[in-house]
């Protein structure tokens, strides 16, 4: 993973394969009123949020986007692996929301 990168559009930083080529699948995660909290809080919560994906070797890419208080994350793909993570995020930082489709 890499460390903070200026701004740039996410879309031209995210990878999309994997170094053998193989499609990367990726999710979201809202971290709601993260981007407002006291600077050493916000730094906390980002560092949890890091230990849980330095734990996942199948994470290739991450950012936190704190003006929108969005984590986006890319994987390699293998059954169950965004589950996995999501699950490991929301029991380390609790108000972490995974973002998908709404169903009925």
């Amino acid at each position: 993973m890499q460390g903070l990168l200026p701004s740039c559009p996410l879309y031209e930083r995210v990878p999309t394969r994997d170094e053998s080529g193989h499609l990367l699948s990726d999710f979201m995660m809202l971290i709601p009123g993260l981007g407002q909290r006291p600077g050493p809080e916000c730094r906390e919560v980002m560092g949890r949020v890091d230990g849980v994906l330095k734990g996942f070797p199948e994470v290739v890419f991450a950012d936190m986007n704190l003006r929108l208080n969005l984590l986006w994350v890319s994987v390699r793909a293998r059954p169950g692996v965004i589950l996995d993570i999501a699950c490991c995020l929301k029991f380390h930082v609790p108000e972490a929301l995974l973002v998908g489709p709404k169903t009925s």
